[in-house]
C-alpha cells in the first residue's frame, strides 16, 4: 500500500481556497474512485487523469487508487486540480520521489495527451499558496507570475514535470512580461476644451469623478485620463491582475485600466455574474483602480445607474447567487458623459429646456456623488494645443503625494476618501474660506453631502496649487466647478 499527498488551491470569485490531495493505492483489483467533488466533475477529472498518464508514456497503476480531495464539496469549477492529482498518483506509484511534494503545490488543468494548460484565475490561487506557506509552485508553462515570493516550476506537459520533479537542478522561474503596449495617448491631440482638460486634471488629483457635457470628444478625453492617473501600486497591480486573469486577457501594466462598456450592455456585463462556481467579472471590476467611462450616460438602463451607487460609495459589487454571497473589489473613478438632449446635439435640435432638464434628470440618483461637472466643445484645430499629458501627469503625481503625505497614518489616500466626519475636525477649513460654502447650505442650496464633495474638491484645488490648506478662492472655485460654472 502507498500514500502520497499533494497540494493545490482553486479561486472562487477573487478568493483563493487551498486543497490538499491525498492518494492511497492498494491492492485489491483495478479502479479509480475519486471523493470529495461532485459527481459531474468527479468523472471528467478521473478520465482527464487517466488519458494524460498513459498518454505522457507512464504505465496506469495496477492496484486500486483511491483519491480524496479536501476539504470536500468544492464547486464544480475545479479543472486547476487535474495536475495535483496526477502527481500524486504517481508519486504513490514511485514515479516521483515523495519528498518532491513536500511544501510543493501544483496548478493545472490537463489535456487527454498530457499537456499542462491554463486555468482560470492562476495569479490568486499561488498568492494564496504562498500565505499559506507554499515554497514552491509548479504552473503551466507560458504564465509570467509578478511579485510572487516563492520558486515556481513550468512546465509545458506532465512528462516536463515529471522530469523536473525527479531532477535536482533548480527550475528556472518565467520572466515577467514588459508593461508597455504601443505610443500612450496624449493630451496635446485635443486642442482647446480648456474647461474640460482643467476638470480632467482635478479629478485626476483627488480622485473625484466627472460628468462632461456636450457634444465634444468625450472619449478622447477618457482614453487620456488614465494617462495622466498615478501608476498603480504593487497591491493594486495585483488586484486588477487577477480580476483580469479570470477573463482570459492577463493584463500587467502599471497604467490604471479604463472600461468603457456600451450603454446597450445588460446589468450582469456591468456588475459581473456568479453561477456554476464561476466568477465573471463586469465593467465596474474591470475598471477597479482606474476609471469607468459611460458614454451617453443618460441611455443606461435605470437599474445600472442606480446599481452604480453601492460600489461608488464601497469600493466594492456584492454578487449573490445559490452558492452564496461573494464580495469583488470594484473601486474606480466614474467618468460620465452626456449630449444636452436626447437628440445628441443635433443641428436640427428643438428641444426646450423642459426636454433637456428631462433628459439630464435620468442622472439624478447619481448626481451627488459627481463632484465635477465641465463642458465639452467640438475640437477646434486653430485652438493652442494645451499642454502634453506629461506634464499635467507630473502636477498631479505631486497634488497626490502631497495628500498621501498629509493623510499618512489613515487608511486614506487620496482627497475624495476622506470621510465627513474628518473635514469637520482635523481637516476643517477657516471660518473665512467656509463662509461661500455655508451660506449656501444655509439658503438650502446645498445639502450636507454636497457640502462634504464641495470641501474635498477644495482640497485637491489647494494640493495642485502647493498650498497648505484651502482658501476662501479655493472653495468658491470647486463650487463653481461641483455646479458646471465657468471657473
Amino acid at each position: 500500500m502507498a500514500f502520497a499527498a499533494a497540494s493545490s488551491a482553486i479561486v472562487i470569485g477573487l478568493s483563493g481556497h487551498p486543497v490538499r490531495i491525498e492518494a492511497r493505492l492498494s491492492p485489491g483489483g483495478h479502479g479509480f474512485h475519486l471523493t470529495g467533488l461532485p459527481d459531474t466533475t468527479a468523472a471528467g477529472i478521473r478520465d482527464r487523469v487517466r488519458a494524460a498518464i498513459v498518454n505522457s508514456g507512464y504505465d496506469w497503476p495496477p492496484e486500486r487508487i483511491t483519491v480524496t480531495v479536501l476539504p470536500s464539496g468544492i464547486p464544480a469549477y475545479s479543472s486547476a486540480l487535474d495536475v495535483a492529482i496526477a502527481v500524486a498518483i504517481l508519486a504513490g506509484s514511485g514515479k516521483i520521489p515523495l519528498k518532491r511534494l513536500s511544501h510543493t503545490a501544483f496548478l493545472g488543468e490537463l489535456g487527454l495527451d498530457g499537456a499542462i494548460r491554463q486555468i482560470r484565475g492562476l495569479s490568486c490561487a499561488m498568492r494564496t499558496l504562498v500565505t499559506s506557506g507554499i515554497r514552491s509552485i509548479a504552473i503551466p508553462r507560458g504564465h509570467a507570475s509578478q511579485e510572487i515570493r516563492c520558486a515556481v516550476i513550468a512546465a509545458g506537459s506532465l512528462t516536463e514535470l515529471v522530469d523536473r520533479l525527479n531532477s535536482d537542478a533548480p527550475a528556472p522561474a518565467p520572466t515577467p512580461s514588459d508593461s508597455t503596449r504601443g505610443p500612450a495617448l496624449d493630451l496635446t491631440d485635443l486642442p482647446g476644451n480648456h474647461a474640460a482638460r482643467h476638470a480632467l486634471e482635478v479629478c485626476a488629483a483627488g480622485g473625484h469623478h466627472l460628468l462632461l457635457i456636450g457634444d465634444g470628444p468625450a472619449t478622447m478625453l477618457a482614453e487620456r485620463l488614465p494617462g495622466i492617473l498615478p501608476p498603480l501600486d504593487d497591491a493594486s497591480l495585483a488586484e486588477v491582475a487577477e480580476i483580469y486573469a479570470l477573463t482570459e486577457t492577463p493584463r500587467r501594466r502599471r497604467r490604471p485600466p479604463l472600461c468603457a462598456p456600451h450603454y446597450t450592455n445588460t446589468a450582469a456585463a456591468i456588475f459581473g455574474r456568479h453561477a456554476a462556481g464561476r466568477f465573471r467579472p463586469g465593467a465596474v471590476s474591470l475598471a477597479h483602480a482606474g476609471v469607468l467611462f459611460l458614454d451617453q450616460a443618460p441611455e443606461y438602463a435605470r437599474s445600472v445607474l442606480d446599481g452604480l451607487r453601492m460600489p461608488l460609495e464601497t469600493g466594492e459589487i456584492v454578487l449573490a447567487s445559490w452558492q452564496g454571497v461573494m464580495s469583488v473589489p470594484a473601486r474606480f473613478q466614474l467618468l460620465l458623459a452626456s449630449s444636452p438632449c436626447a437628440c445628441s446635439g443635433a443641428n436640427t435640435c428643438r428641444c426646450g429646456p423642459v426636454e433637456r432638464h428631462r433628459y439630464l434628470n435620468r442622472l439624478a440618483g447619481l448626481r451627488e456623488r459627481i463632484e465635477i461637472i465641465a463642458p465639452i466643445d467640438p475640437i477646434d484645430c486653430n485652438a493652442q494645443p494645451g499642454e502634453p499629458s506629461s506634464t499635467v501627469a507630473d502636477r498631479v503625481a505631486a497634488a497626490r503625494a502631497r495628500a498621501a503625505h498629509r493623510l499618512a497614518g489613515t487608511p486614506w489616500r487620496t482627497n475624495a476618501q476622506i470621510p465627513p466626519s474628518e473635514l469637520r475636525t482635523s481637516h476643517r477649513l477657516d471660518a473665512d474660506a467656509l463662509d461661500p460654502l455655508e451660506s449656501h447650505l444655509h439658503a438650502g442650496a446645498l445639502t450636507p453631502s454636497t457640502l462634504t464633495r464641495i470641501l474635498r474638491l477644495a482640497w485637491t484645488l489647494a494640493d495642485l496649487r502647493a498650498a497648505h490648506r484651502p482658501t476662501r478662492d479655493d472653495t468658491q472655485h470647486a463650487l463653481r466647478l461641483w455646479h458646471g460654472e465657468p471657473a
